[in-house]
C-alpha cells in the first residue's frame, strides 16, 4: 500500500536527521581538541620565553622594551586561557548537550516507529481474517450450491427413493444454512476490515507521521541552535581576545628608547669626575726620567680610572673589588644607593623588633592582670633577646645613617626611639600599568593603585614612591598618572 512507501521515506529521513547530529558533534569536538592543542603550544611557548626568577633576563625587565616583551608574553599566556574557554564552553553547550538530546530524540523515534509498526501489524491481522473469512465463503458457497444441484437431480431421478430425496434435500438445505452463515461472517468481517482501514489511513498513521514530523522539525531547530552557538562561544570571548591584543600594542607603544637609555645611564654612573688635561713634560729642559715619573706620582690632577689602570697593572683595579660592609668598593652613586638601601632593610627590622616589644609587654601586663593565663616571669628571655637586637639595630641604623647625609628616616615608636619624621609627599600618582618592581630599588604596582609621590622624576624616567605602609622604591614615569600638589 502507499502508506509502507511514505512510511520508508519518514524512516530513512529521520535517520539521517539523527546521524547528521551526530556528525556535528563529531565535527565540533575535533574543532575543541584543536583548540587545547592551540592553547597549549601557546602555553608553552610563553612559558619557554618567560625569564627565570632572578635570571638576568628578569633583572633586564626595567627596561621598557624587555619589560613589553614580557608583558606580550602575559597577554598570550592570557590569550591561550581564552582559547581554552572556546574549547570548554563548546564541549558543554554543543557536544554533551547535543548528546544528550540526541538520545532523546533517539527513543522517541523508535517509539514511534514502533507505534505504526503494531498499527500495521493490526492492520494486516485483520485483513488476513477478512481474506480467511471471503474464502470460507467462497467454498462454503460452492458446496451449497452443489448440494442444490445433487437434491434437484435425485428428486428428478425415478430410480431414486423418497428417502434419496429427502435426505439430498437436507444434505442441501444444511449446506445452503452453513454458507448462508459464512457470508453474514465474511460481510461484517469486511466492515470491521473497512473500519479499521480507514482509521489507519485517516487517523493513526497520520498522526504517528505526525509525530515524526515535529520530531524532526525539534532536532532542527536544536541543530541550527547549535550551529548559532558555534560562532556566539567563540563571540563571547572574542571581547577579552581583544583586550589581550590590545595589551600587546600597548606594550609596543609603551616602549621609551630614551628612557631605556636613562635608566642604564642612571643603574651604573659611576660618580667619579672626568679626569683632567695632562701636563706636558718637556724633555728637552732636562727633566730626568726618575724625577718624571716621580713627578707623575705627585701630580694634582684626579688620577682617571684609565691612568690609574696603568699605573697599577699588579694591583686589583677598582672595578674588581673586595665587596666591604660600608659599600667603598663602589662608584659614589652607587654606594649612596646601597647605603640608602642597607639603610630602609635596618629600619624595617628594626621596626619589627619594636612591634614584637610593644606585643610582648601587652601580653606581659594581661599575665600579671589574670595569672591563670600565664606567668609574666615566662616572657623576661624574650623581652631581653628583643631589647638587646633593638640595640644592635639601632647602632647599625646610626651608623649607616651618618654614612649617608640627607635621608628621610622611618619615625618609629616614641615610647623606645625617636627617628626624623618621613619626608611629607608632594603628590599623588595612580597606576596605568602593572609594574613588577624586580629591580634593585624599585617598587611593584598594580594597575589603578595609587601612590604617594615622594621625589618626582628628575629627567631620568623614575619616580619615587611611598605606599600608606611605608615601602618606598622608584616606577618608571611613564606607568602612572600624576598629579603634584601646589
Amino acid at each position: 500500500p502507499n502508506w509502507a512507501d511514505q512510511y520508508d521515506v519518514i524512516d530513512k529521513h529521520t535517520q539521517s536527521g539523527l546521524e547528521l547530529v551526530e556528525k556535528y558533534v563529531k565535527f565540533v569536538k575535533e574543532r575543541t581538541e584543536i583548540e587545547q592543542n592551540y592553547a597549549k603550544q601557546l602555553r608553552n611557548l610563553t612559558k619557554k620565553y618567560h625569564p627565570k626568577r632572578g635570571s638576568r633576563e628578569e633583572l633586564e625587565c626595567r627596561f621598557s622594551n624587555h619589560q613589553a616583551f614580557l608583558d606580550i608574553l602575559n597577554e598570550m599566556n592570557d590569550y591561550a586561557g581564552q582559547r581554552e574557554l572556546i574549547a570548554e564552553n563548546m564541549m558543554m553547550n554543543i557536544c554533551i548537550e547535543l548528546t544528550k538530546y540526541l538520545q532523546e530524540l533517539k527513543m522517541e523515534r523508535k517509539t514511534h516507529l514502533s507505534e505504526a509498526k503494531k498499527a500495521q501489524q493490526s492492520l494486516e491481522s485483520t485483513y488476513k481474517q477478512l481474506d480467511s473469512s471471503k474464502k470460507r465463503f467462497e467454498r462454503e458457497w460452492r458446496e451449497a450450491e452443489k448440494s442444490a444441484q445433487y437434491a434437484e437431480k435425485t428428486d428428478q431421478d425415478i430410480n431414486a427413493t423418497k428417502a434419496d430425496v429427502e435426505k439430498a434435500k437436507q444434505q442441501a438445505h444444511m449446506r445452503a444454512h452453513i454458507a448462508d452463515e459464512c457470508k453474514n461472517d465474511y460481510a461484517a468481517q469486511l466492515q470491521k476490515y473497512n473500519k479499521e482501514q480507514s482509521q489507519f489511513y485517516f487517523s493513526d498513521m497520520p498522526l504517528i507521521f505526525n509525530k515524526l514530523q515535529d520530531m524532526d522539525e525539534r532536532r532542527v531547530k536544536k541543530l541550527a541552535q547549535g550551529y548559532v552557538l558555534f560562532s556566539d562561544t567563540e563571540k563571547q570571548v572574542t571581547p577579552i581576545i581583544g583586550k589581550c591584543l590590545e595589551g600587546i600594542t600597548k606594550a609596543g607603544a609603551n616602549v621609551n628608547e630614551r628612557n631605556d637609555s636613562i635608566a642604564l645611564i642612571e643603574q651604573h654612573k659611576s660618580g667619579f669626575e672626568r679626569p683632567g688635561d695632562l701636563d706636558f713634560e718637556d724633555y728637552s729642559q732636562g727633566i730626568n726620567r726618575a724625577s718624571s715619573d716621580s713627578s707623575l706620582g705627585t701630580l694634582s690632577t684626579p688620577k682617571g680610572p684609565l691612568e690609574l689602570l696603568g699605573k697599577n697593572k699588579s694591583k686589583p683595579f677598582w672595578l674588581f673589588p673586595t665587596v666591604s660592609e660600608d659599600f667603598g668598593h663602589l662608584p659614589p652613586e652607587q654606594r649612596r644607593k646601597r647605603l640608602q638601601q642597607k639603610l630602609d632593610d635596618i629600619g624595617k627590622e628594626l621596626q619589627k623588633e619594636v612591634d614584637q616589644s610593644e606585643a610582648l609587654g601587652k601580653m606581659k601586663d594581661v599575665y600579671e592582670k589574670n595569672p591563670q593565663m600565664g606567668d609574666p616571669a615566662s616572657l623576661a628571655p624574650q623581652i631581653t633577646q628583643t631589647a638587646q637586637n633593638m640595640e644592635r639595630l639601632r647602632g647599625e641604623f646610626n651608623k649607616y645613617e651618618v654614612k649617608v647625609p640627607l635621608l628621610a628616616t622611618v619615625m618609629y615608636c616614641s615610647q623606645m626611639f625617636t627617628f626624623e619624621e618621613l619626608v611629607p609627599p608632594i603628590g599623588q600618582c595612580t597606576a596605568m600599568y602593572n609594574f613588577p618592581g624586580a629591580s634593585e630599588g624599585t617598587i611593584a604596582m598594580q594597575e589603578g593603585e595609587v601612590l604617594s609621590v615622594v621625589e618626582e622624576d628628575k629627567g631620568d624616567g623614575w619616580t619615587r614612591v611611598r605606599r600608606a605602609n611605608g615601602d618606598e622604591g622608584y616606577i618608571p614615569t611613564s606607568y602612572v598618572s600624576i598629579s603634584l600638589g601646589k
